[in-house]
């Protein structure tokens, strides 16, 4: 589907919106516009907050400085904006106060603050609509199925457009507000896997056009398997993400002391920052580790494509967090299969159609260690079973998972709006 049939149907200029835009931590945001951009489409973007600089290319650098800053300017400036829309269009304003203030009032099991946000994140949304004036927005698209699509919600109904979004992880799992009238309100709801729809679908009974799958993409050009640098000897074992519960780097952390003592030979990196950065570091030190285990912290995107280019085996031991937040489909795993790494993940619901286990690499029962290290064990010892995994990893994310596959359903999604 090509630019000349999104403007044939009008669809026009696309707003969106995302929490932290450009991020590091979520790539598949930025990328997603930028691959819109390059494929025709009239992209503008929005960040709820400050969004991030320095993230290793020219055109994120660019998306940093464009990005309007939705809370960033301060309470005063988003009164004021949000005060000269409701003058601009006091009809059209009451309307969607009013919608705020009945979303706020019904929500079940919601707390005062929770209600207050509400509105505010509704002022938020006539502000915004006041910065995008002009700039002839027929449609806006949210990432992140709360604050963000709530915005998107609020501000179309400002404008006058319709909207979407794309829900994801804690969005859904632990952030949850006003998810059911986003399902029913939003002219479609862009799913990253087959479980997300059916999710959906058990909130609010809706056919499957209103849920088009529409993966998380990698740009499988960027991430490509390449000749492994000479520097590097020992077996190298690489984990990416947030230092966060529900990824289980504590349970590799004792994976690896347990392999330590059967003296398997191995280095591993960590990268990504979080709240259990000091509680990982102890457990490093307390298996003494620290010869075998790095935390690296935050990197951008070029240097986490050269540690995967030169990695033997990739891991993210994904697991239910005690909160009950969980993982989408991350897409670092796409980026390791993309490069032709072989991974290994922890078995969750919707990882299962990235990793089909023993076919694209290897799933393991979440937050158990003993399998963890089976697991583990059998790829680092067996070069076959590894090189077999990789490549059909490899072919089955350039099929099903590549950011072109995306765009083309995007642009359908935003035609059949």
């Amino acid at each position: 589907m090509k630019l000349q049939n999104i403007n044939d149907h009008q669809i026009g200029p696309i707003l969106y919106i995302g929490a932290i835009l450009p991020s590091r931590s979520e790539t598949f945001v930025y990328r997603e516009v930028l691959a819109l951009r390059d494929d025709g489409v009239e992209v503008i973007v929005a960040s709820v907050h400050r969004p991030e600089r320095n993230l290793g290319s020219p055109k994120t650098d660019a998306l940093e400085r464009e990005a309007i800053r939705i809370y960033e300017k301060g309470g005063g400036r988003l009164l004021f904006d949000a005060l000269h829309s409701i003058i601009r269009n006091p009809f059209r304003s009451v309307q969607v106060i009013s919608q705020a203030f009945l979303d706020a009032a019904s929500i079940k099991k919601c707390t005062l603050m929770q209600r207050v946000k509400i509105m505010w994140q509704c002022l938020a949304a006539m502000a915004l609509a006041r910065r995008v004036r002009g700039r002839r927005i027929k449609h806006i698209h949210a990432h992140m199925a709360h604050v963000p699509a709530t915005i998107a919600m609020y501000c179309s109904k400002q404008l006058g457009t319709t909207f979407s979004f794309t829900g994801h992880a804690a969005d859904l799992f632990v952030q949850r507000t006003l998810l059911e009238e986003k399902l029913k309100r939003s002219s479609f709801t862009a799913c990253i896997s087959n479980w997300h729809r059916k999710f959906y679908q058990g909130l609010v009974k809706l056919p499957d056009e209103n849920f088009p799958i529409v993966r998380c993409g990698v740009d499988t050009a960027e991430f490509s398997p390449t000749e492994r640098s000479k520097k590097v000897s020992r077996f190298q074992v690489l984990a990416v993400g947030r230092l966060v519960e529900k990824k289980g780097f504590d349970i590799l952390i004792e994976s690896i002391a347990a392999l330590e003592k059967k003296q398997i030979e191995f280095d591993c990196s960590i990268v990504g920052d979080g709240p259990q950065r000091d509680t990982l570091e102890k457990l490093i030190s307390r298996n003494h580790l620290k010869s075998r285990v790095r935390l690296l912290g935050a990197k951008d995107n070029g240097e986490i494509r050269s540690l995967l280019n030169n990695c033997d085996l990739f891991v993210l031991p994904c697991r239910v967090g005690t909160s009950g937040d969980k993982d989408g489909i991350p897409v670092v795993l796409m980026e390791a299969m993309a490069c032709e790494v072989c991974v290994i993940s922890g078995d969750i619901e919707t990882i299962r159609e990235l990793v089909i286990s023993e076919k694209t690499g290897l799933m393991v029962a979440p937050g158990v260690r003993e399998d963890l290290t089976q697991g583990m064990q059998r790829l680092i010892e067996d070069d076959k079973l590894r090189d077999r995994l990789s490549k059909a990893g490899r072919e089955w994310v350039v099929r099903e998972f590549s950011i072109q596959q995306t765009v083309k359903k995007l642009e359908e999604a935003f035609v059949g709006r």
